[in-house]
């Protein structure tokens, strides 16, 4: 039985919404991180970063949530979420979704936990570098509408759903109380709607028990 070790509108969301698409037996194993579960010594022995998500499939044990999409992709292909091997699609699908936990992820932690890049006590500095991670993820997001306005299809890599789109909509929900936030931009609005209404993507947001907005 495949376990996801999660937590609710965290980095866990991608694999969360992957897991429901393929359609395969799983189990949440949540973690409550108000209580500090993810830095119990159980937890851990997991994945020694502390962080959510954790996939045990048999034997294997996996974090990093972009590593457990392309696991769960090549291990189901048969759920087609991503484009074949080897393909020109494929390659373009990898840059995603490197592009996406690389640089619009990374760049989102900077926002969330500014404090984590100074020293302590720097509460001027962290709110100078939270407003300027804000700007920088705005120009991201910019990238995201410029490509969905390029080539007009219906998701991020043009007429075929993958798991890029589930792991772009958990990165743009993030954005929910920015001042310009994702859903503002007219294509990524209509785009994130799309993703929304796929009755997977539904069934993991009311597991999850989010409030609106959703994104």
């Amino acid at each position: 039985m495949i376990e996801l070790h999660h937590a609710p509108s965290t980095a866990a969301m991608a694999p969360h919404i992957l897991l429901t698409e393929i359609g395969v037996p799983f189990v949440l194993r949540p973690v409550d991180t108000a209580t500090q579960a993810h830095r119990s010594p159980a937890y851990l022995a997991l994945n020694p970063n502390g962080r959510v998500p954790v996939l045990a499939d048999g034997d294997l044990v996996l974090y990093e949530s972009a590593a457990i999409c392309l696991h769960l992709v090549d291990r189901h292909p048969q759920a087609a979420l991503a484009p074949p091997p080897g393909s020109d699609e494929r390659a373009h699908f990898y840059k995603w979704l490197v592009w996406l936990t690389n640089t619009l992820q990374a760049t989102l932690m900077v926002f969330f936990y500014p404090e984590r890049w100074l020293t302590d006590g720097n509460d001027a500095g962290a709110a100078e570098l939270k407003s300027c991670a804000e700007g920088r993820a705005g120009a991201l997001l910019d990238l995201l509408e410029a490509e969905l306005q390029r080539h007009g299809g219906p998701w991020l890599l043009g007429a075929r759903y993958s798991a890029v789109d589930a792991y772009a909509l958990m990165l743009c929900r993030w954005t929910r109380h920015f001042a310009h936030p994702a859903r503002v931009r007219p294509a990524l609005g209509a785009y994130l709607q799309r993703v929304l209404d796929r009755p997977a993507v539904r069934q993991v947001f009311e597991r999850e028990g989010l409030a609106l907005p959703w994104v």
